[in-house]
């Protein structure tokens, strides 16, 4: 179980500090537009849709921009018909580390340009599909809120078909499945009264590059945050474990 929500813990930690900005309106929209297109346009009957539109209302879209989504995405909207494609680019950042983008885009060869000028100017390199992605295994989470008891909420997770559970930090847990198996697993928490706050498809590092100099954490964050401020990329992961200290440090 090491190192499964390290990366998420370091997420965390980031956003505190930059909780300014988070995922734009068009990022949260395009995962909107794609969920609705590849799957049933009802969220009631789209899981995919239904967490998206979930993560929309939780970074305060309105009702109506996310309803313009799910009609774009059906196919039943006027004016733009742009359509996005899910791609996974990969590369290094400084000191080695391991770095996955995922992207909607409805041009692949403007972000593709975009990340290599974010790479390049930020001491990484932008590398072929394969490099990286090798260290990562893809899977379901469902982090859960309010865990008072964990010996029910491993009851509730084995019934789920779950893999392993992660206590992040106190009464969150992160419970982990196969990527086939998430809605089931979401379903069974909350049937179980547990309080499931985000389902979703995350990549985990099965090793990490420790970051122990201070300059190199500060071109790492600004790499991460660069291509995070990208419209096209909807998720960046990357597998460097770093010091509280130095992370704070980072940021100053």
């Amino acid at each position: 179980m090491a190192g499964h929500s390290k990366w998420a813990n370091i997420k965390r930690q980031k956003a505190v500090v930059d909780a300014k900005r988070g995922k734009t309106f068009t990022q949260l929209s395009r995962a909107i537009i794609v969920a609705a297109r590849s799957g049933i346009p009802d969220p009631a009957l789209n899981f995919q849709l239904r967490t998206a539109i979930d993560k929309a209302k939780a970074a305060s879209i309105p009702n109506d921009n996310i309803e313009r989504a799910i009609a774009k995405g059906a196919g039943i909207s006027g004016g733009d018909n742009a359509t996005f494609e899910a791609i996974r680019y990969e590369g290094y950042g400084p000191g080695g580390v391991a770095i996955l983008i995922e992207a909607l885009t409805d041009n692949r060869n403007r972000t593709a340009a975009d990340l290599r000028v974010a790479f390049s100017k930020n001491g990484g390199n932008l590398g072929e599909v394969g490099c990286v992605s090798w260290m990562f295994d893809q899977k379901g989470v469902c982090v859960v809120q309010g865990v008072v008891d964990e010996e029910q909420l491993l009851e509730a997770s084995l019934e789920g078909g779950a893999e392993s559970y992660e206590m992040t930090e106190d009464e969150m847990a992160e419970v982990f499945t196969d990527i086939g198996n998430l809605e089931t697993l979401s379903q069974t928490l909350k049937d179980q009264g547990f309080k499931v706050t985000d389902a979703e498809l995350r990549w985990i590092p099965s090793n990490s590059v420790e970051v122990t100099d201070p300059d190199q954490a500060r071109s790492l964050f600004k790499l991460i945050d660069t291509l995070e401020s990208l419209d096209d990329v909807q998720n960046v992961t990357a597998n460097f474990d770093i010091a509280e200290e130095l992370m704070a440090l980072s940021f100053s």
